[in-house]
């Protein structure tokens, strides 16, 4: 692939050298540990209903997952600003498995609570997973950047075949209790996932931010910037999106007669199209501009919308489920590499917890809400409602771009 040996020997400003093993440790951790995210989708659903006092709160333990992001992903930006990316990403590992380990009890004991304080455990490591994308922009050269992020999102790939497949192989292992195995596998994910980490010669500094750019009054100057906010709300929309669709399409799919298993398919193929096109997505935001990108991303989201608002049959969960997959990966891998280009390096560990916290916040009330429109006003109405939230981003993208072109 051109420019990978420059991707994977080159070293960032004031950051200790970090090559191609490190490049590939850290690539194999973000799989590894990444794999509970399907599986966390599939269980969050399915245990949900199984263990939910009423219908309508089956996808609270997907909507607290969320929600927990919203609480970790500034305290871990900041974490890793000051103690270092590998620390961070070991400690989430930890709180993962103690997650899945709470999710292993909880069913046991048909504990809805015990089964929410798991997912919200392991909703939190998986927000700290997340800043992988910036740990691979940081050493790379500035052009660089956006196939970096692209590239370490690949590793999604193996976590969108492995992810399912662990949980078809583990659900029934402790069995009777259902889905006991599942958890229990999620535990030794993490346990494996470490592995790579510990075999790093050298991971990125801490960016020890100094009081002046960890101020309120400094972050919200950030903030103000056209090119940050507009990076931010973004992503924040195509999580959004992405989660309202995702999270009940397991329920909806068991409404409609589809068994488990081939709900858990359709949720693989979606995870898939969440990662295979990372393997190019870089190029095109080096081609075409990270604004284009985002902007054909939001078409595809709304695209999704379309095509699940049409039908219930098979072929429509696939191709909802896929379309939003590509969906997602346009808009949240240009919005992340627009952020990456926005930001000084001092103001990386609050600015990107911020950022995370908002995806993590628009991603709560998107799932949250799901769970009563998909029960309520039905699937094709839920489907509907992801029409106005990307056309009035696209809108704001559109009138972000008029104002930059105006000051130039």
């Amino acid at each position: 692939m051109p420019g990978m040996d420059e991707i994977m020997n080159v070293t960032a400003p004031k950051t200790p050298p970090v090559g191609a093993l490190n490049f590939a440790l850290l690539l194999g951790a973000n799989a590894i540990l990444g794999s509970a995210m399907p599986m966390m989708i599939i269980l969050g659903a399915l245990a949900g209903l199984l263990l939910a006092p009423t219908p309508a709160l089956a996808t609270l333990p997907a909507s607290v997952s969320t929600l927990a992001g919203l609480v970790a992903a500034a305290p871990f930006s900041l974490f890793m600003g000051r103690y270092g990316r590998r620390a961070g990403f070991m400690v989430g590992a930890v709180v993962a498995g103690l997650g899945a380990a709470a999710g292993v009890v909880g069913v046991m004991h048909s504990s809805f609570v015990l089964l929410l304080l798991g997912h919200f455990a392991i909703g939190a490591a998986l927000a700290c997973f997340q800043f992988f994308r910036f740990a691979a922009a940081e050493v790379v050269p500035e052009r660089w950047k956006p196939v970096a992020i692209s590239l370490m999102l690949t590793s999604g790939l193996l976590a969108a075949f492995a992810g399912p497949e662990v949980f078809a192989r583990t659900k029934d292992l402790l069995a009777p209790i259902p889905f006991a195995g599942a958890y229990g596998a999620i535990i030794l994910l993490n346990v494996i996932g470490v592995i790579p980490l510990l075999f790093l010669r050298g991971s990125q500094a801490p960016q020890r931010p100094d009081a002046a750019t960890t101020s309120p009054v400094r972050v919200a100057q950030v903030l103000r910037r056209p090119a940050v906010a507009v990076a931010i709300a973004a992503a924040a929309v195509s999580q959004g999106v992405m989660v309202l669709l995702m999270v009940p399409t397991p329920i909806a799919m068991v409404g409609c007669g589809f068994g488990e298993a081939t709900a858990g398919d359709v949720v693989r193929w979606h995870v898939v199209a969440m990662f295979a096109p990372s393997f190019f997505t870089g190029f095109l935001i080096k081609r075409f501009g990270a604004t284009g990108i985002v902007m054909t991303g939001l078409a595809l989201l709304g695209g999704s919308g379309v095509i699940a608002a049409s039908g219930v049959t098979l072929p429509h969960f696939y191709g909802a489920l896929i379309v939003l997959g590509l969906g997602w990966n346009f808009g949240f891998v240009g919005a992340t590499s627009l952020l990456a280009d926005a930001l000084a390096p001092q103001e990386r560990p609050s600015v990107q917890g911020l950022n995370d916290t908002v995806i993590a916040l628009c991603a709560s009330l998107c799932a949250f809400a799901s769970g009563a429109l998909v029960n309520g006003a039905g699937w094709t109405v839920l489907a509907l409602m992801a029409l106005p939230i990307v056309g009035g981003m696209a809108l704001a993208l559109l009138w972000a771009a008029r104002q930059r072109q105006a000051a130039v």
